[in-house]
């Protein structure tokens, strides 16, 4: 086989819960190149032309990974992951000795940092690193980006049906003020640090507070919000939104941008009391087999022309300056992708909290979602 087979990858919302039982997903055919979703296992022997890769689904496409195929020889081989936690278990349990590159969001960069699971990049390697937007050069999850390197960004937010909700909402608690005619149609997402996050920024507190008191606080609030609530769900929203089922859905903003794309009725908003600002990054971990091949492709992302095209197909920020510059000016301008700075000064990134603080949350959001 001379390049990547070129079917289409099934489609994948970054932090989507994948609703497919992994029977399911190992039932599919792992290809002696290009790209799957079938599970890798760490007795795989990984060959210097093979890439085996750890990531969110829809972060690449094939004509990337044909061009990287054609230019280094080197065969990408993927698995995807559902949640940074889902990631984390795997590799923990020894699962993901074959991986040699990994996708996790920020606030798990800086918890795999502390349990040393991550390879300290050597910054000769790497191309591109000057050419990141300056808050992305030495992030606090990442000081001087020593573990990683960051490859995408967004926000959350509200997408909203303009043709029924006006006046528009500007904040989250536009949800509580208008809970009568928002009843059973409105959704929140399938993710505790986020609803919770949201309703406690709205409080006036930290989107990553510790404090019980506090998140019981925010428990309370979305107890009075819960009946007003269709769903808990963090990609179903879609097709009911574009079909008016919906007025409103809590989501991240690629996947509003994307919605927006297929119906122009449709705006997004990041809520004026402040939200979360998530980075996906580029890492390597300390067991990976083929370390060489993982620098070839962090390189090849951070080209500025590969990283404007998966930023404008797969509606992701780019942190890369250059690659900015390259985007049309329909995208540089898209509030929805990149909202001013003055709109992002009361969001916060999330962070890892203490493990006795996650199961204060658990507590709540079982609570909150079996009601």
């Amino acid at each position: 086989m001379t390049h990547p087979p070129s079917s289409p990858i099934r489609r994948i919302r970054r932090r989507q819960f994948l609703q497919t039982s992994t029977a399911a997903l190992s039932g599919l055919a792992l290809s002696s190149c290009g790209w799957t979703l079938a599970n890798v296992r760490s007795t795989v022997q990984t060959a210097d032309d093979i890439l085996y890769i750890y990531t969110w689904a829809g972060y690449t496409d094939r004509e990337v990974i044909e061009a990287f195929f054609q230019e280094t020889a080197i065969r990408v081989i993927a698995d995807v992951f559902s949640s940074n936690e889902e990631m984390l278990a795997k590799l923990q349990a020894g699962a993901g000795g074959a991986y040699s590159l990994i996708y996790p969001s920020d606030y798990m960069v800086r918890r795999m940092i502390d349990e040393q699971l991550l390879l300290e990049l050597d910054h000769d390697r790497i191309d591109g690193l000057d050419t990141l937007f300056p808050n992305f050069q030495s992030p606090t999850y990442d000081p001087d980006n020593r573990h990683s390197v960051p490859i995408s960004w967004g926000t959350t937010g509200l997408v909203f049906d303009t043709r029924v909700l006006d006046p528009p909402p500007d904040d989250w608690t536009y949800l509580w003020e208008n809970r009568q005619r928002l009843t059973r149609r409105a959704t929140l997402l399938n993710d505790p640090r986020e609803v919770f996050g949201a309703t406690l920024r709205m409080l006036g507190y930290s989107y990553n507070s510790t404090n019980p008191q506090e998140i019981r606080a925010a428990y309370n609030k979305l107890l009075e919000l819960r009946p007003t609530i269709a769903a808990f769900d963090s990609d179903a929203w879609r097709p009911q939104i574009l079909t008016g089922d919906l007025k409103v859905a809590m989501c991240f903003s690629s996947d509003a941008n994307e919605v927006i794309q297929e119906n122009s009725n449709l705006a997004y908003v990041l809520p004026r009391s402040g939200s979360s600002i998530w980075t996906d990054a580029l890492v390597i971990p300390r067991t990976a087999p083929n370390v060489d091949a993982a620098y070839a492709w962090i390189n090849f992302m951070q080209r500025p022309e590969v990283a404007a095209r998966i930023g404008e197909r797969l509606s992701f920020a780019t942190p890369n300056k250059a690659a900015f510059a390259k985007l049309p000016e329909s995208v540089q301008t898209n509030t929805s992708l990149f909202p001013p700075d003055s709109a992002l000064e009361k969001s916060e990134s999330l962070q890892p909290i203490p493990p006795e603080v996650g199961e204060i949350y658990n507590q709540y959001w079982t609570r909150l979602t079996s009601g």
